[in-house]
């Protein structure tokens, strides 16, 4: 995973490295069971060169938390790993482009739980593992899973989006509620086949 993120953090396949501060490859524990997965780092995560940092990582830290989901247990990553700038939506190519470090993280981790946040999250995450992508409003709280793969793709809102829209915050924080109930019967499962 260090190799991979020294790659992210050198990366210069498309522009977005001429203005970035710094990549954001990702942080959090390597043998996580679950991954969360956001759009493309902000202005303080640029600056820091950490993802989830500002506003909308506290609001993600502080729900997650409220479920006894601790930011140490998960690994927190985004499609995107520059700052797009001035927070645009990245293009088809930079999405094309930075994609192969998430299937790679992806594979390192093995997460049995991917969090997706927002809709080019959910998107990008529920085409690579063979769904048909909806909107995040109608994708949110539904677990898709893969049983190929081994893994439960749970979408919600992106945490920027319940600033900018309070009304989401309930349901972001039910959705995490989901979440947790999933993350404890995976935990319980593993500790029975101890």
């Amino acid at each position: 995973m260090r190799e991979i993120e020294e790659e992210i953090k050198n990366c210069r396949k498309c522009d977005l490295w001429k203005t970035r501060r710094n990549a954001v490859p990702g942080e959090g524990n390597y043998k996580a069971r679950m991954m969360l997965v956001g759009e493309a780092p902000g202005k303080k995560e640029d600056e820091m060169g950490k993802p989830f940092v500002g506003k909308a990582g506290q609001l993600l830290t502080e729900t997650m938390e409220k479920v006894g989901i601790e930011r140490s247990e998960v690994y927190i990553t985004n499609v995107i790993k520059c700052r797009p700038p001035n927070n645009r939506n990245p293009t088809r190519g930079e999405i094309e482009r930075c994609l192969p470090y998430l299937r790679r993280q992806i594979d390192v981790i093995k997460p049995e739980i991917i969090v997706t946040l927002g809709n080019f999250a959910t998107t990008e995450i529920l085409k690579m593992y063979g769904f048909v992508p909806h909107s995040i409003t109608r994708a949110r709280g539904r677990i898709y899973r893969s049983p190929l793969h081994n893994v439960a793709i749970i979408p919600t809102f992106h945490p920027a989006a319940c600033i900018y829209n309070p009304a989401f915050i309930e349901k972001f924080e039910e959705d995490f509620r989901k979440i947790a109930e999933e993350y404890i019967k995976i935990k319980e499962k593993k500790k029975s086949e101890l």
